[in-house]
């Protein structure tokens, strides 16, 4: 199991700030509790995620209504299907075996079909509080740096200008559901493939939920629910390690934080983006069964128009040039994102725009335009 800290956000900034950087620098993952001061009610979280689960369990005509792949949806907002994303495409034979739903708060305003339809207020406050915990998070964060307190969050504020932020809603069906979907020989018109060929193909040595991949922005929340495992971490050692739902045994589980890219090489690697994945899980009897999983993430990333010079602090100026340094840049190249267009040093300062293009780019291939 992931050794993962629990911070309590809502003691004193100094001892607070202290905690997360450890666990930054260590495995890049926090889990964050502190009830009030998440900003986020387990009302706020559940409510989310019955809307969540009756989104995913609308026909797929209707779900086609706001596809990604849709003129109207704008960039990386909207439904994705089954196979529509392959996070490791190094790696994985089909995409993920997952639908998504990306919704980002900017003008136009995207389109919703469906239970999401008449719910718009509801993403957008619950879009707005992750990003406001997001900001405490970045602001703890500077505090431990010792750079001027706002200076992530003025590189985050939503009011100056676009960004690449997105909420996240995830659903990763089981095995047994996409059987039972092939009985009813449910089309994914986003892939053309039958649900019946989804879990027919299926090959457990290769086949997974979300390919290993690491967050492309600055910060990352996670929402889980409890007795849906999947989540596994790649460990300092090479090896996978599973990311308990409910490590403290709380009526309802602690979010997750976790840095991203973009944050790690702000931080010349101080910060650690820690390579991750979503597995169908084994039960008890060593057979990948399972139970469907819903989660939800957002994804926190600065203005599109932040440029990634180093974070003005001593303990990352430490780190230039460093080993740590050289392994996160080379990381990113590897990845298509930040520094595919450097030679291995700051020739020339991107934009974060620039490097989530990048990512995307090399997620989803070219893309894919309807009307």
């Amino acid at each position: 199991m992931a050794d993962i800290p629990i911070v309590d956000i809502s003691g004193t900034d100094d001892v607070v700030a202290a905690q997360l950087l450890a666990a930054a620098t260590d495995s890049g993952f926090a889990f964050i509790e502190g009830n009030a001061a998440t900003g986020l009610s387990a009302q706020d979280v559940q409510s989310m995620f019955d809307l969540s689960a009756s989104f995913f369990a609308s026909p797929a005509d209707i779900k086609e209504q706001c596809s990604i792949n849709s003129s109207e949806s704008g960039k990386n907002r909207g439904w994705l299907g089954m196979h529509a994303e392959t996070l490791d495409p190094g790696k994985q034979k089909k995409g993920d075996f997952k639908e998504a739903f990306n919704f980002s708060p900017h003008d136009p305003p995207q389109p919703l079909s469906g239970p999401l339809s008449p719910r718009r207020d509801q993403l957008l406050k619950f879009q707005a509080k992750c990003h406001a915990l997001c900001q405490r998070v970045l602001g703890l964060f500077a505090v431990a740096l010792s750079i001027a307190p706002d200076w992530f969050e003025t590189h985050h504020d939503m009011t100056k200008g676009e960004t690449g932020s997105i909420l996240r809603l995830l659903y990763y069906p089981s095995l047994q559901t996409l059987k039972a979907r092939s009985a009813q020989n449910q089309p994914d018109k986003q892939t053309e493939e039958r649900s019946e060929q989804q879990w027919q193909t299926y090959e457990e040595e290769t086949d997974v939920r979300a390919g290993a991949h690491s967050d492309y922005g600055s910060v990352t929340l996670l929402f889980q629910q409890l007795g849906q495992p999947g989540l596994e971490i790649l460990t300092k050692k090479g090896t996978w390690a599973p990311v308990p739902v409910n490590p403290a045994g709380s009526a309802t589980p602690p979010i997750l934080l976790n840095i991203g890219d973009l944050l790690s090489y702000w931080t010349n690697g101080l910060l650690k983006s820690t390579v991750h994945r979503v597995i169908f899980p084994a039960d008890p009897t060593g057979e990948t069964k399972g139970k469907d999983r819903y989660s939800m993430a957002y994804f926190c990333h600065p203005l599109d128009s932040a440029t990634l010079v180093p974070v003005p602090s001593r303990l990352v100026q430490e780190m230039s040039g460093g080993e740590e340094a050289r392994k996160e840049i080379e990381k990113l190249k590897l990845l298509g994102g930040i520094s595919s267009t450097l030679s291995g040093d700051r020739t020339r300062v991107l934009t974060a725009k620039e490097h989530l293009d990048a990512r995307l780019g090399a997620t989803y291939g070219p893309p894919r335009v309807t009307a």
